[in-house]
């Protein structure tokens, strides 16, 4: 009796799988750590997050793909955690932000599985919600310009060689820039060690805590921004390669992966956009049914950069907070300048969608509600009333 043969990844979706795994996490891991930052992790939980939040994606992408056979590729939600790098700090601290990571999961899961919700988020003016995008990446895209001043010696050198480095290719502008900011860590650190103490950590169980201002004021924006620019366009992107992907499967299986990850402080697990493109395509490999084997093996990668996270947590901590400002805002600025053309795109709906992006960056607070918030409000007003008089 012959054993079943076990079906081996084609080598040309091993390659694409680990340049799709160092694009999506060397080019915003830092936003990652500034998000959970913001939020009030320690460094610990920071390191935490991000090793979870990089092994839910990766299994989430193997079991996606493999059950599908579709190139399903997986990513944290890089808008949503620029969204908590730009937020204040809940007044409980991190243990609130874990609580609002889990009603934007349980929100992301029901849109799957209850088409009413599903359709909603997708009603939501794309215009609007690129604007409140790019309102929320406006302080963050400033600070690498503010440092460039304030620590030219640091912050220059990133910002040159992410410029020089996507007139080549600008997949790998970002790694780049990560590169050039570990050399200056090393080389402004003169005697001490930035050599981290541990290169494997177990995950850090964080309670969750609970309030109505914490799920409206980050879990509802959370949830908005993670749908309109990531699930939603990772479903299009996927069709537009050919694939017949299931919709509120996939939102609900983003979303308990999600769920599962946010009490270790992993923020948000989506569908991904531009690496879905990257699996999609004919560089992935020629044949259309095999290309699902490079989000596979992405996964893989994601999973292996995820065991050794706290060593990059640990390294990154002796990096000047300008420092990794740089390497964040950099990161975002192209996210920035598609958003803020997508905002715009529709003249009807310019209006609208500058009051969106200028309240959103104005980063006030009140009643305990983000300038997100009040930005997609008083944006979909002013929407409202401008369709309305036409």
């Amino acid at each position: 009796m012959t054993k079943p043969e076990i079906p081996l990844p084609p080598m040309q979706t091993v390659s694409t799988g680990l340049v799709v795994a160092i694009v999506g996490f060397f080019s915003s891991f830092p936003i990652v750590l500034q998000g959970l930052a913001a939020m009030g992790a320690s460094p610990a939980e920071s390191a935490s997050g991000l090793m979870i939040a990089a092994i839910a994606m990766g299994l989430t992408a193997i079991g996606l793909s493999l059950l599908y056979r579709q190139p399903i590729s997986v990513a944290w939600s890089t808008p949503g955690v620029a969204l908590l790098a730009a937020s204040a700090m809940p007044a409980v601290g991190f243990s609130e932000a874990v609580g609002a990571f889990l009603c934007a999961g349980a929100l992301t899961g029901l849109a799957g599985l209850w088409r009413p919700l599903g359709r909603l988020a997708a009603a939501i003016p794309t215009t609007l919600a690129q604007a409140m995008l790019g309102g929320v990446l406006l302080p963050l895209c400033i600070v690498p310009f503010k440092a460039a001043v304030d620590l030219p010696w640091q912050a220059l050198p990133v910002i040159l060689t992410w410029f020089f480095a996507g007139r080549i290719n600008r997949l790998f502008a970002v790694p780049a820039a990560v590169i050039a900011a570990a050399i200056v860590v090393v080389l402004n650190a003169g005697d001490t060690s930035v050599a981290p103490s541990h290169l494997m950590a177990a995950p850090v169980w964080i309670m969750p805590t609970f309030s109505l201002a914490s799920a409206l004021g980050i879990g509802l924006p959370l949830f908005i921004v993670t749908m309109a620019t990531q699930n939603i366009p990772g479903i299009a992107v996927m069709r537009s390669f050919g694939y017949a992907p299931a919709s509120g499967r996939l939102f609900s299986s983003v979303g308990a992966a999600s769920i599962l990850s946010a009490p270790f402080g992993a923020p948000a697990t989506c569908l991904a956009a531009i690496t879905a493109a990257m699996c999609s395509n004919e560089d992935s490999h020629p044949d259309p049914t095999r290309r699902y084997w490079s989000a596979v093996m992405a996964g893989v990668f994601y999973c292996l950069f995820g065991i050794f996270a706290v060593a990059i947590t640990g390294f990154a901590v002796h990096a000047d907070p300008l420092l990794m400002g740089t390497v964040t805002g950099i990161a975002l600025i192209g996210v920035l300048a598609n958003a803020t053309h997508a905002a715009l795109e529709v003249p009807a709906e310019r209006e609208a969608a500058i009051l969106t992006f200028a309240i959103t960056a104005s980063g006030i607070s009140v009643f305990g509600l983000g300038a997100a918030v009040w930005g997609l409000l008083a944006g979909g007003i002013a929407y409202l009333v401008a369709r309305r008089a036409r």
